[in-house]
C-alpha cells in the first residue's frame, strides 16, 4: 500500500518543495505503482456477438488529493478464451473508446481493452463514466491540460509533471494492463499496448512499464515536438513556462530510449503530429534494435490496409507465435555514384516465408516532412538488391529517401472497420538523409527541369493521398506534387485538365492549399478553392486561372510560389453554403493535369521567414544529427 499512500500524501498537499519535483522519467514514475490500489472494477453492461464477449467496465485509475479518478472502457474476448495475450488500445484526441476496437482484437484472439480517457459518453447517456474528479484531463471541463502549470485544479500549485493530464491518461493505460493481469481469459506474460494520435504518444510514455511485450504507436510519440525541423527555423511547437522540466520528464524523445519492448511505429509521410524525420530519431534512440516502421507515403494521419497490416501481424509475431515478421530491409545511399545523381541500395529481408510483392523507393527535397512530395523513383531489380536514382534538382536543398517493401503474406487478414481485407504487409526500410554540403562535397550535380505535365495517370494514383475513393459524397484526392520543384507553376498559368462525369449538375471544388503547417514563416496557412459548375454529364475541358482559386474570405490567389497541396474534391463537400448539392453519379475520372500559358520563374525558398537568410536556416545542417 505505500505506493498508494504516497500518491494520496502528494495530492492531498498540493504544494511541493522544489527538490521534491521530479526531474527525469523514472522520478516522476517512481511512486507509481499500478498495481497498489485496489480496481474497483464495475460491469456496466455485457453482450456476446459471434462468440466474442463484449463488457462494458469501469476501474479506478488512482487516487491525487484525496480524489478517486475512474476510466470507462470496453473490455472484450472470445467466448470461452483463457490464457490469451492482452491488447491495450489508447484513443487519440477528440475521440472515445469504441467497443469495435476492442470486438476486433478479440476476433483475433485478445483479451482486449479499449480505454475511455477522453470521457465522452460510450454508452448509454446515463452510464456512469470516466470521471477525473474534478482534474484538468479529457475533452469536458476542465479540459486537457498540456503543460506543467499549476492551475486551481491541478495536482499540484507548483510546476510539476503530475500537473499535465498526458500522465492521468498513461496512469489509466497502465491500470489497463493491471485490468487485464487479473482477467482469467488474458496472459498476464503476454500483453500488447497500441494507440493512435495522442493514443499514439500515450503508448510511447506506456511502453516503459515492463509488462509490455510489444508496442505499436501511430502518428504520435515521436517526440522532438518542441525542436526546430532541421533547416527550418521556428518550426518548433512553442510552450512559453516550464519547458525545461516538461522536455525532462514528459517529451516522447527521454521515454524511447527506456523502451525495452519490440516496437513497431505506424506512420504517415506527411503527418502533422509525428513529423517522419523525428519519428525516426525517436526510434534510432530504442535501445534494442527490435523494432519496425510501416510509413505510407503521402498521407497525413491515415494509412493503407498493407501499411496498417503491419500493426496487426506485429502482435501475432511478438504475443501470439503466428506469424515471422520480415526484418527491416537495409539501404545504402550512394552520393558518388559517377555520374553525380545519388542513388539507393535495399536489400529486403528474403529470409522468411513470404513472397516479396514489391519494393518502392521514394525520394524527396522539401526540409519540411508535412510538405514534401515524395517522387515514386523508377526501381531495378540485380539479384536481391534494388536500385534507384535518386536526382537532385536543387543542390541547395536536402535529399530524404527511404523504401517500402511489400510482402504477400498468401493468407487474407481480417482489417478493422475502414480497411479491405488484405494478404499484403509493408514494412519501411532503413530511412536515410543527406544534407546540401554533403551533396555538394560527394559532387552531385542537378538535374532535371521544369514541367507543365503535372498528372497523366500513367500510373494511377501512385502520387496522391485518396479518401473515400468509392464513396460518391465523399471522396477527396490530394497530392504535393506542386510543392516539388519540377512541377512548381508558371507564373499566371492557368491549371487546366479534364474530368469525366457520369451524371448532370455537379459542381468540382479544386483547391490550392498554400503554406499548410508553414506558420513559422510568417505567412498564413490559406485554402484557395475554385469552384467548377459541371451541369451535363459527360467530358469536360476545363482551364482554371488563378484568379478563380479564392478563400471564404475572397482573397485571390497571386501565384503558385507556396502551393503545398492540391486537392480535388465535390464542391459541396468543401464550400456547402455554397454548394447546396451532393456530388451525383459515379466519382469522376480525371486525365491529363497541368499547366497551360505562363512564365516560369523561381520560387522563393518555402521555408524561409521574409527577411531570413538560407545561409541562416543551412547552420542545422552542419550540427551532429543523432
Amino acid at each position: 500500500m505505500r505506493a498508494v499512500l504516497i500518491l494520496v500524501v502528494l495530492g492531498s498537499t498540493r504544494g511541493v518543495a522544489a527538490q521534491d519535483v521530479p526531474q527525469s522519467v523514472a522520478q516522476t514514475w517512481a511512486d507509481f505503482d499500478p498495481r497498489a490500489e485496489p480496481l474497483e472494477t464495475e460491469i456496466i453492461r455485457e453482450s456476446i456477438e459471434d462468440g466474442v464477449v463484449l463488457r462494458h467496465v469501469r476501474y479506478v485509475v488512482g487516487t491525487w488529493g484525496g480524489k478517486k479518478t475512474r476510466v470507462a472502457a470496453f473490455y472484450a474476448f472470445p467466448q470461452d478464451g483463457q490464457r490469451l495475450p492482452g491488447i491495450v488500445q489508447i484513443h487519440g484526441g477528440g475521440q472515445r473508446a469504441m467497443p469495435q476496437t476492442a470486438q476486433f482484437w478479440a476476433s483475433h484472439g485478445y483479451a482486449a481493452v479499449t480505454v475511455n480517457w477522453g470521457e465522452h459518453v460510450i454508452g448509454e447517456p446515463d452510464d456512469v463514466n470516466t470521471d477525473w474528479a474534478g482534474i484538468p484531463a479529457g475533452f469536458l471541463e476542465p479540459k486537457h491540460h498540456n503543460d506543467l502549470t499549476p492551475t486551481e485544479n491541478t495536482v499540484h500549485d507548483v510546476p510539476h509533471p503530475w500537473n499535465s493530464s498526458w500522465l492521468l491518461y498513461s496512469a489509466a493505460a497502465r491500470r489497463a494492463i493491471t485490468f487485464l493481469e487479473r482477467q482469467p481469459q488474458a496472459n498476464a506474460a503476454k500483453i500488447g499496448l497500441t494507440g493512435h494520435s495522442m493514443g499514439g504518444r500515450l503508448t510511447v510514455l506506456t511502453a516503459i512499464d515492463p509488462r509490455v511485450k510489444a508496442a505499436s504507436p501511430s502518428v504520435g510519440g515521436s517526440g522532438y515536438l518542441y525542436s526546430d525541423i532541421t533547416g527550418v527555423p521556428g518550426s518548433a511547437r512553442r510552450m512559453q513556462q516550464n519547458f525545461d522540466l516538461y522536455n525532462r520528464t514528459l517529451d516522447a524523445q527521454n521515454y524511447w530510449p527506456l523502451i525495452r519492448c519490440p516496437v513497431m511505429f505506424l506512420g504517415a509521410t506527411n503527418d502533422f503530429n509525428s513529423p517522419m524525420e523525428m519519428v525516426i530519431r525517436g526510434f534510432r534512440s530504442l535501445p534494442q534494435k527490435n523494432g519496425a516502421m510501416s510509413f505510407t507515403p503521402h498521407m497525413n494521419h491515415r494509412f493503407t490496409a498493407d501499411n496498417y497490416a503491419a500493426r496487426v501481424r506485429w502482435f501475432q509475431t511478438h504475443l501470439q507465435g503466428t506469424f515471422e515478421f520480415p526484418g527491416t530491409a537495409a539501404a545504402v545511399l550512394e552520393l558518388n555514384s559517377g555520374d553525380g545523381t545519388p542513388r539507393l541500395i535495399v536489400q529486403p529481408d528474403l529470409s522468411g516465408p513470404h513472397k516479396l510483392n514489391s519494393v518502392s523507393i521514394f525520394y524527396g527535397y522539401d526540409r519540411d516532412p508535412r510538405a514534401r512530395f515524395w517522387r515514386s523513383a523508377d526501381v531495378i531489380r540485380n539479384g536481391d538488391s534494388f536500385t534507384a536514382a535518386c536526382p537532385v534538382m536543387e543542390p541547395g536543398e536536402p535529399l530524404f529517401v527511404f523504401a517500402n517493401v511489400t510482402y504477400d503474406t498468401g493468407t487474407a487478414l481480417k482489417m478493422p472497420r475502414g480497411y479491405a481485407d488484405t494478404s499484403l504487409l509493408t514494412v519501411t526500410s532503413e530511412c536515410k538523409q543527406t544534407f546540401p554540403h554533403q551533396l555538394v562535397e560527394a559532387g552531385v550535380r542537378p538535374s532535371g527541369t521544369r514541367e507543365r505535365l503535372i498528372e497523366d495517370f500513367h500510373h494511377g494514383w501512385r502520387d496522391w493521398s485518396l479518401v473515400g475513393v468509392n464513396h460518391t459524397v465523399h471522396w477527396n484526392y490530394e497530392t504535393h506534387k506542386l510543392n516539388d520543384p519540377t512541377f512548381v507553376g508558371p507564373r499566371r498559368a492557368s491549371l487546366a485538365l479534364e474530368v469525366q462525369t457520369t451524371a448532370p449538375s455537379n459542381t468540382l471544388a479544386v483547391i490550392m492549399d498554400v503554406d499548410r503547417w508553414r506558420g513559422y514563416t510568417g505567412r498564413k496557412p490559406r485554402r484557395f478553392t475554385a469552384l467548377v459548375e459541371l451541369p451535363e454529364a459527360g467530358t469536360h475541358s476545363l482551364k482554371i486561372p488563378t484568379e478563380k482559386f479564392v478563400t471564404p474570405e475572397g482573397n485571390v490567389l497571386e501565384n503558385y510560389d507556396f502551393v503545398t497541396s492540391l486537392i480535388l474534391t465535390p464542391g459541396q463537400k468543401e464550400r456547402p453554403d455554397e454548394v447546396p448539392e451532393v456530388w451525383q453519379g459515379k466519382t469522376p475520372v480525371f486525365r491529363n493535369i497541368r499547366w497551360q500559358g505562363g512564365d516560369f520563374a523561381s520560387r522563393p525558398r518555402p521555408y524561409l521567414r521574409q527577411g531570413s537568410s538560407t545561409s541562416e536556416a543551412d547552420e542545422a545542417f552542419r550540427e551532429p544529427f543523432e
